[in-house]
């Protein structure tokens, strides 16, 4: 997969197959629009592409406060991600405020003549170009004179529910994991760096490690105890994770990441782990002492280990 951060203006002469869109969590029903996009490439012999765009366009377009949208991934984690499709280009179109100008059929042009386009894969709710004026209906008014043939995904439904990455978000934002989960096809997880803590862990007997995100649009899920798999160096590892303010040990309202991870005890500080959350099992909790607090921590990990598919 050759990836291009620009809007090219030239690939190859091979005629493609694109799809185009935002993929915030290459969910379920980005795959259905990404698995359909692999068949035309083979059906057809056409090199596929992959058109989306960074930053988010809602962060470009509504300067309010739903510009502060949180995502399911990160470039390099939906790059991850896309990796699982056989696109032969990624391309991430810089979305700026002049190109959300762009009127649609210029756009429609633009995909063309530029990139040798012969067959176009859209998702059921998809718009584009200026004030989102642009859809299926664009591509097929201008089908015959550019040469293409346009196909509509229609809306993948999971228990009568319409997969998208807002409900998706919502769910992880109210803590019911299992339920994004269902809607993703995969465990959603957060890619971070190892840092210094207070090692209270350590005190208690149960080490846990402090995790950063560099990313601060990255979407961390509602604040409690999670089971969770954790990959260190591509190895897979179970354990249990904290997200909250330690209200038992800690006074300064800051949002803490930590994760014990079970039968561990390699250094892994500075060292960057993914981490995939299972299954939410409670809220964070204020503890009278430091001691109903591992008793809690001992229960959990138990808990943990008990659905733990690894054990």
């Amino acid at each position: 997969m050759i990836i291009l951060d620009e809007c090219p203006s030239y690939i190859d002469e091979a005629p493609t197959v694109i799809t185009i869109g935002t993929f915030d969590g290459v969910h379920k029903g980005h795959q259905k629009v990404l698995n359909r996009l692999r068949e035309v490439k083979k059906q057809k012999q056409l090199k596929s592409i992959v058109f989306t765009f960074h930053p988010h366009p809602r962060k470009i377009v509504q300067q309010n406060h739903l510009s502060d949208i949180k995502l399911l991934t990160t470039k390099s984690e939906k790059i991850q991600l896309l990796k699982n499709f056989d696109i032969d280009y990624l391309l991430f179109c810089p979305f700026t405020k002049e190109f959300s100008e762009i009127e649609p059929e210029k756009f429609v042009r633009y995909l063309a003549e530029h990139l040798n386009i012969k067959h176009i894969i859209i998702g059921y709710d998809h718009r584009f170009g200026k004030d989102r004026k642009g859809d299926i209906n664009t591509f097929i008014r201008l089908q015959e004179k550019y040469g293409f043939e346009v196909e509509q995904i229609s809306a993948e439904t999971i228990n009568e529910i319409n997969v998208s990455s807002t409900k998706i978000r919502q769910y992880l934002l109210n803590g019911d994991i299992e339920k994004a989960n269902v809607l993703l096809g995969y465990n959603y997880f957060i890619t971070g760096k190892v840092v210094e803590g207070k090692k209270l862990g350590r005190q208690i007997g149960i080490p846990t490690a402090n995790i950063q995100i560099d990313d601060k649009d990255k979407l961390i899920p509602a604040n409690g105890v999670y089971c969770v798999s954790i990959k260190v160096q591509n190895k897979l590892y179970s354990g249990s994770m904290n997200i909250g303010y330690n209200p038992t040990v800690d006074t300064n309202q800051e949002k803490k990441l930590e994760v014990h991870i079970f039968n561990f005890n390699e250094d892994i500080y500075h060292k960057e782990i993914q981490i995939y959350f299972n299954q939410r099992i409670r809220d964070e909790k204020k503890f009278n002492s430091l001691e109903e607090l591992k008793y809690q921590i001992l229960q959990d990990i138990e808990r943990c280990k008990s659905n733990d598919v690894f054990s």
